[in-house]
């Protein structure tokens, strides 16, 4: 009955064209126009055009991300730990003390360090002269020496008087590190036997998110 009645007053809307409607009534919107469905066809395009223009506009202002400078952009490597605390605890000094900062450790557990590889490293002059390139030897030490701060901690017992680097495995050099690279190392402790004074290490190297030196490493925490 109600579609029926509907229908109905559908079709006198659509007949009754010499007269104006004045406040009629179709699903319960009111229209006031001698052709509602023209009318409402025309109001459904603008509907749809300004809210495509809302939702383009509603999306999140790039605008101040581009208008940022770009030294304002990237926030600084926080510090857990500074060079001269650095100092108090690993045995290295210059020039083959390569850690800067740790930004990041978990006592007896794990710790995350950063070289800068800068143009005035001593290794650069001589590979290579004409492509500075860090050595991966010394990418393995330097992840060695942030394996080592995690182990010379008073949580594992180590000793900075009875502690070596004792093996290295499975090591992959993935992409090359230039000058101007920050190194960013993380060494994971895997298995600690104390009774031999053996740790087994897990650590991987990044520049920029991206992986570029990985392996196993063995630190023995014996007598000399």
């Amino acid at each position: 009955m109600a579609s029926t009645v509907f229908s109905q007053s559908l079709f006198s809307v659509q007949t009754s064209s010499t007269s104006p409607i004045s406040s009629k009534s179709i699903c319960g919107a009111s229209l006031p126009f001698k052709h509602p469905f023209a009318a409402l066809k025309s109001d459904i395009t603008k509907i749809r055009r300004r809210s495509s223009v809302v939702s383009c506009t509603s999306t999140p202002d790039s605008s101040s991300s581009a208008d940022t400078p770009i030294e304002l952009k990237y926030p600084a490597f926080p510090t857990v730990m500074d060079i001269n605390q650095i100092r108090e605890i690993l045995p290295h000094r210059f020039p083959f003390l390569l850690v800067d900062r740790v930004i990041e450790y978990n006592p007896g557990v794990s710790a995350v360090g950063i070289k800068n590889v800068t143009i005035n490293d001593n290794f650069f002059p001589g590979h290579f002269p004409e492509r500075p390139i860090m050595p991966g030897v010394l990418m393995v030490e330097a992840m060695a020496q942030v394996g080592g701060l995690v182990m010379l901690q008073p949580e594992v017992g180590g000793s900075r008087d009875k502690f070596f680097f004792a093996g290295v495995d499975k090591v992959r050099f993935r992409k090359p590190v230039i000058a101007g690279d920050t190194l960013v190392m993380r060494m994971n402790l895997v298995k600690l036997q104390k009774r031999f004074g053996i740790a087994k290490m897990e650590g991987k190297a990044y520049v920029g998110g991206e992986v570029v030196c990985e392996g196993e490493f063995l630190m023995a925490m014996g007598s000399d």
